[in-house]
């Protein structure tokens, strides 16, 4: 009934939120039409001849770009820019901060080669979607962009393609500071200037290249998923990174898991190539995927996410259940899609490289009606591939619309949804290596690593879709609201013949068992995120408050999964397709349900140079399993309270001093010998360090150590076999340094260390002291690129990445060890005006090596490969 409640209230809140738009926009149409006043004062005889069709353009006041408003201690507080919007002219663009307070805004514009740059010092971009980027919106215009350089400083760039753009700035009480932006091409086609012009604004000469900065870089310096507010990086009290679409066009990665490499993410175990699970700071994270910050319940099916719509990765080190309720210490994982564009924006993708890939793409966007309220974009996809190992061969289909209706001023509502059929043959849902004769030595000689140890026929076919909407109300300039909500189901059908033994005696032979569905596996996953953000002031001090709840449903149904056992096969001479032996053993039949609520609250508070980060979060959740084996119904409720404290001080602007003390809490399902309940598994983390931003903030770079530790681990019960009790404990200890940005104008890098020390602490059946399996004790990577800016070969560039993984142990009983393994990738690009070219060389020196599993199998890496990529922009 709890549940059921909510999502009532929820549906009422976003009808009321509707009405009260309608009304405010009705009110404010009146208010302006009222009470504008018009401008003597009109900035040249052109700007008339352009604006003399709407009023407004006779409310805006030119302004002297060399002259700062000298403003009183009262009116220099920073200023919120909630809007951004570009319009096209006959002369180029205007680029309008939205903002009623635009004469309270210092700006100080100054030019970079083809670039123009003014920092605004007291004024901050408001946008639920972080900084405000669009690519070439006019002709002779490359790149406008609006960033948060620090808690104080809002940057607007222009660049111009061929040199800097003329720009000019109007103040205008109803829409905000406006930038008149015209191509320096389109200027020089101009008639002369009237002489009541200023001069200092008749034309800028051209400049020489000589610091010119191609418009992508590696940095981000907001985000969300660390405080649910659009945050500078510097100002959350976490080890935050975030790898942008630029690193994944950079790099072309054939899977997600390929990508979290930069962010010091390790592959986790129990999967194949292909599926989305990954280790952070030494516990499994794969339960902790979210999409625009909603959890993606999918992620549990080990199921693999297409890269075609992705326009960032943030990942959120140590415990998050202060925000995202329960899930595992180690980190979260925040995948933001791409978003609809203001301009028309077409781009068409194709990808060639070995093992028979073909990937053609589309990336479509722009309006949908005339005045840019109704916008859409559209990414697919089709992948065909097959690999290494010997069978397989992988089909893909994949789309993803998006509509953003601008309902007002102040209120917008996003739709987006995406569908993936993906269908793998020739592969099992585990590898299938023996550590004998991968890893460790076999009298026999080496396993080849396409060695296929399954059936030829295996197959693992998946659908599975999102349907999403953000609806987002900005009240006033300091108090918003956001509701969320997404559907997602997936579908899928497999056929794995697995390894399920040790090798045997003779060295040669594998025992191996079959596992099939009677029917598809079905689930379906409901989630909802209500949430409101208030600023306010308690003297001098200032609050960012943020409020809200969520709402978790899933309901998955698994039709009897059943095994038999296949026949004994040779590793070194193989024969497949012999019949299965033995009965048929049924594994499950049931279904599943899921239910969680959360209510959580956050206050930033700053007070000249320190930052305080307070939150608390409650939940309930419940768990219910259908069996249809064994007819009976078993359920568990749990809740757990789960707090974060962090502090941040700053010396100095570009520097931040941080501790924090967060904790995360997982529902553990069972009992114990005499029927008690097992409780949530409990993460505590404390975490200290530094982060700064170098180079102009064009480079930024995090310093973390910290302690984690998980209780509540099951261990077995060594009185009564067969049972378990809560007595486990297990330990993370570690230092990780990021780095991201741009070093030099064109060059670009991105890169991660970290040393995990990750043992078990209390255990009844481990040794105290063992290491955690499958987590490296040293991890490194390196993404370095350098296009060249400007001269005869502009556009042309390479790049070059490393990814060290150090030793891992095969189980936590410390069995075996892993080599660690050292990977180098080359990159060779041309980029001019709307193509752009990548020819990328991946495991460049084809080192042999594997990923841990379980203690009898091991996970063989991907060899030497080459891919070429040509993409054409409009």
């Amino acid at each position: 009934m709890r549940f059921h409640l909510v999502f009532t209230v929820s549906s009422l809140l976003i009808t009321v939120f509707s009405i009260t738009v309608a009304d405010a926009k009705q009110l404010l149409s009146e208010k302006s039409n009222a009470s504008g006043e018009v401008n003597s004062k009109i900035h040249s005889a052109s700007k008339v001849q352009v604006y003399k069709t709407s009023a407004k353009y006779l409310l805006r006041t030119p302004r002297n770009q060399n002259k700062v408003p000298q403003l009183s201690q009262a009116t220099s507080n920073v200023v919120s820019v909630t809007d951004v919007k570009v319009n096209t002219t006959d002369k180029g663009i205007e680029l309008i901060l939205v903002t009623p307070n635009s004469l309270k805004l210092q700006v100080l514009p100054k030019t970079e080669g083809n670039s123009y740059i003014a920092d605004i010092k007291n004024a901050q971009l408001q946008l639920a979607s972080g900084d405000f980027r669009q690519d070439k919106p006019y002709p002779g215009i490359a790149l406008i962009t609006a960033t948060n350089v620090d808690a104080n400083t809002l940057r607007v760039t222009v660049v111009g393609e061929t040199s800097t753009p003329v720009v000019e700035l109007f103040d205008n009480q109803i829409e905000g500071l406006v930038f008149g932006v015209t191509p320096a091409v389109s200027t020089a086609q101009q008639p002369t200037t009237p002489p009541q012009q200023n001069p200092t604004q008749q034309k800028q000469p051209p400049i020489e290249l000589e610091v010119t900065a191609p418009p992508d870089t590696y940095r981000v310096p907001n985000t969300s998923i660390g405080t649910k507010t659009d945050t500078p990086l510097r100002d959350i009290p976490q080890s935050i990174q975030v790898i942008p679409r630029q690193v994944i066009e950079d790099q072309q990665p054939r899977y997600l898991v390929d990508v979290l490499r930069n962010a010091g993410v390790s592959k986790g175990n129990l999967t194949s190539q292909s599926a989305d699970t990954f280790v952070i700071r030494g516990f499994d994270a794969r339960s902790n995927l979210y999409r625009n910050g909603v959890r993606d319940r999918l992620s549990n099916e080990n199921i693999s996410t297409s890269t075609t719509n992705i326009e960032r990765i943030e990942v959120l080190r140590g415990p998050s259940s202060v925000l995202y309720g329960q899930g595992s210490p180690g980190g979260t994982v925040n995948i933001v899609t791409k978003q609809p564009l203001s301009q028309p924006y077409y781009a068409f993708e194709v990808r060639r490289g070995g093992y028979e890939l073909f990937q053609p793409s589309l990336d479509l966007s722009g309006p949908l009606t005339k005045d840019g309220n109704l916008l859409y974009r559209l990414n697919t996809s089709y992948r065909t591939t097959e690999d290494f190992t010997d069978f397989f061969k992988e089909e893909r289909y994949f789309v993803a619309p998006v509509i953003g209706w601008r309902i007002g001023k102040n209120t917008n509502l996003t739709f987006d949804a995406e569908y993936q059929d993906l269908q793998q043959t020739g592969m099992s849902a585990i590898p299938q290596h023996p550590a004998s004769g991968s890893v460790l030595p076999n009298p026999n000689g080496k396993i080849p690593i396409s060695r296929y140890l399954g059936e030829p026929d295996d197959f693992y076919n998946s659908q599975q879709g999102r349907f999403a909407y953000n609806f987002e109300h900005r009240f006033s300039q300091n108090w918003s609201i956001k509701n969320s909500f997404q559907y997602a189901f997936l579908t899928y059908d497999l056929k794995s013949t697995f390894i399920n033994s040790p090798i045997q005696s003779d060295n040669r032979t594998v025992l191996r068992r079959q596992s099939t569905y009677r029917d598809p596996l079905h689930l379906n996953s409901y989630a909802l995120d209500t949430n409101i953000v208030g600023k306010f002031n308690t003297g001098s001090i200032n609050h960012q408050i943020l409020f809200g709840f969520d709402l978790l449903r899933q309901i998955k149904r698994r039709p009897g999964l059943n095994q038999r056992n296949a026949t004994p096969i040779d590793i070194f001479n193989p024969v497949y397709r012999q019949p299965l032996v033995g009965s048929v053993i049924p594994i499950f039949d049931d279904k599943t349900k899921d239910n969680s609520l959360g209510f959580y609250i956050q206050d930033q508070v700053k007070f000249n140079n320190l930052t305080l980060v307070v939150g608390g979060r409650y939940d309930w959740v419940e768990n219910e399993v259908n069996s249809f084996i064994t007819p009976e119904t078993t359920s568990q409720s749990d809740s757990a309270f789960s707090p974060r404290v962090g502090i941040i001080y700053q010396p100095i602007a570009p520097v931040s001093l941080y501790a924090s003390y967060s904790r995360s809490f997982e529902q553990v399902t069972g009992t114990t010998i005499s029927g008690s309940l097992f409780k949530p598994r409990r993460g505590t983390q404390y975490e200290v360090g530094v982060k700064t931003d170098l180079l102009d903030n064009k480079l930024s770079a995090t310093l973390a150590l910290y302690e984690l530790t998980l209780t509540n681990a099951l261990t077995p019960d060594l009185n009564n076999v067969g049972f378990s009790v809560q007595t486990g404990e297990q330990r993370s200890r570690g230092v990780e340094l990021s780095v991201a940005g741009e070093i030099l104008p064109g060059w670009n890098v991105i890169g991660f260390y970290g040393y995990t020390d990750a043992r078990i602490t209390k255990d009844n059946r481990i040794p105290i002291g063992n290491k955690l399996f499958a987590v490296p004790e040293n991890f490194f990577s390196l993404q370095t690129t350098y296009i060249i800016p400007k001269g005869a070969f502009k556009g042309f560039g390479g790049g070059i990445s490393f990814n060290y993984v150090g030793e891992q142990e095969a189980d936590n009983l410390n069995t075996y060890k892993l080599p660690s393994y050292f990977l180098t990738d080359a990159a060779l690009y041309y980029r001019n005006n709307n193509l752009s070219v990548g020819l990328i060389f991946k495991n460049l020196f084809n080192v042999q090596y594997y990923n841990p599993n379980v203690v009898t199998r091991v996970d063989p890496g991907r060899p030497y490969t080459a891919e070429l990529t040509v993409k054409w922009e409009f």
